[in-house]
């Protein structure tokens, strides 16, 4: 049997196809999740959150941390605590239990902003304006890793900041544009030319292995990506094709709707119980500009290299009932 691994958020979309990535290849795998049916099976699991980590003794080589509180719209204090206090948490855990290595799952929402990003590197991340507490507790989380490879003792760290992941069993990316799809037509500002970097989620499973075994890393951050960008509007009309929809767009002027995305978060900010905004000013940046991610560094160290196409990728929502609904 392989290295012992602990997988948080394996009850969720990216978590399960990590556990499936690293048994296959013969790693001893626990299956960490709150939701106990939603845990793959074939292996150990511990049902529990990210708290219960304190009290656990689960022994590992290797910690995989995929739980996070992912949102546009939220309170402070929900994903601070799952997303910072819950990343101390993994960090104690992997402490105590002597495990040598940490593989955290960041975000490449912390490169957000209302323009044009290409080809980013690992290092251009202005932290200074957050478009939201999502991105902020992220940004906090790595800080408080890249903070624990200073100290001696600790376990390694590897960052991965994986873009748009899409494939079988997504549960927010596409279903939620189809939803839009269905109920008004897709918004389509600047013309759908704004690039778009997306992930096979067999492709990101596949980063999390190399991370975990490449020597030499600790420390390091990775961007990860399918290294094929593409306009959105081309990447929507496919997925449309495949599915069988109409091509159902809709053309609003970008700066416009990321004016009124701001007034609508500063007013259901004031409202009681602090109700979603239809549309978020992250939300807008995502689809009206170009945001590609430099992937270089993790070929390079990591050997990284997508086995599954974009292609391949989106074809596997053709014909899925669950991700129309």
């Amino acid at each position: 049997m392989g290295e012992r691994v602990l997988v948080t958020g394996a009850s969720g979309f990216l978590g399960g196809h990590v556990v499936q990535e690293l048994r296959a290849h013969g790693y001893d795998v626990t299956a960490a999740g709150r939701r106990a049916p939603a845990l793959p099976a074939g292996g150990p699991t511990f049902v529990g959150d990210l708290d219960d980590l304190a009290t656990a003794s689960i022994p590992c080589d290797v910690v995989v941390h995929c739980a996070a509180l992912s949102s546009p719209w939220g309170r402070w204090s929900e994903f601070f605590h799952a997303n910072v206090v819950g990343t101390e948490r993994v960090l104690s855990f992997a402490q105590r239990m002597g495990a040598r290595r940490i593989v955290h799952i960041s975000s490449p929402g912390i490169y957000a902003a209302p323009h044009d990003l290409v080809n980013l590197r690992e290092s251009e991340v202005d932290a200074r304006h957050p478009m939201n507490h999502y991105i902020r507790s992220k940004l906090q989380a790595e800080a408080l890793l890249q903070d624990s490879v200073t100290r001696s003792g600790g376990p390694e760290v590897v960052i991965l900041r994986p873009r748009g992941i899409i494939g079988p069993g997504d549960p927010s990316l596409v279903p939620r544009l189809l939803r839009v799809h269905e109920r008004l037509g897709v918004p389509v500002m600047r013309g759908g030319r704004g690039l778009i970097d997306l992930t096979a989620v067999e492709n990101v499973a596949l980063a999390v292995r190399l991370a975990a075994q490449a020597p030499g890393i600790d420390g390091e951050v990775f961007n990860i990506t399918n290294g094929d960008p593409r306009p959105f509007i081309e990447l929507l009309d496919q997925l449309l094709g495949d599915l069988g929809l109409p091509q159902k767009h809709r053309a609003l002027p970008a700066r416009g709707v990321y004016a009124l995305a701001g007034i609508l978060e500063a007013v259901c900010g004031m409202l009681p119980g602090r109700p979603e905004p239809p549309v978020t000013r992250y939300t807008v940046t995502t689809i009206a500009h170009s945001q590609t991610l430099d992937i270089s560094k993790a070929r390079e160290l990591l050997g990284y290299a997508p086995v599954v196409t974009l292609d391949e990728s989106l074809a596997s929502y053709r014909g899925a009932g669950a991700a129309r609904g």
